[in-house]
């Protein structure tokens, strides 16, 4: 039997330039505690799941964006704080950041 292991994924994309966010500096809290950060790469991404096998459990979290800093202080956003739920700690939990420095979405991807 295989286990199942779930696992906290992001990436982040600049709607503006319309390319992957490179350097965008990442910091996860579950239930107000920091447990991760991590930098974007030049794809927009970073190199490891945020979280992953036990270190993902269930809780509410954070995943906060420093897209301020990414902009270089340009324009209305600063850090953009995205909370949700990990009920099911096996699952894949993908949250990804579209942004430019005046909006941004994001989803529960895949």
């Amino acid at each position: 039997m295989i286990a199942v292991v779930g696992r906290l994924t992001t990436h982040v994309l600049d709607t503006a330039a319309g390319a992957p966010a490179a350097g965008v500096e990442i910091v996860v809290r579950r239930d107000g505690e920091v447990v991760a950060t991590a930098v974007t790469n030049d794809d927009g991404r970073v190199e490891e799941p945020l979280l992953a096998g036990t270190a993902l459990v269930a809780g509410r979290y954070e995943v906060t964006f420093a897209i301020g800093g990414y902009f270089g202080g340009a324009g209305f956003l600063d850090d953009v704080p995205v909370r949700f739920r990990v009920d099911d700690p096996a699952a894949d939990y993908h949250v990804p950041l579209l942004c430019s420095p005046w909006s941004y979405a994001t989803y529960r991807g895949s």
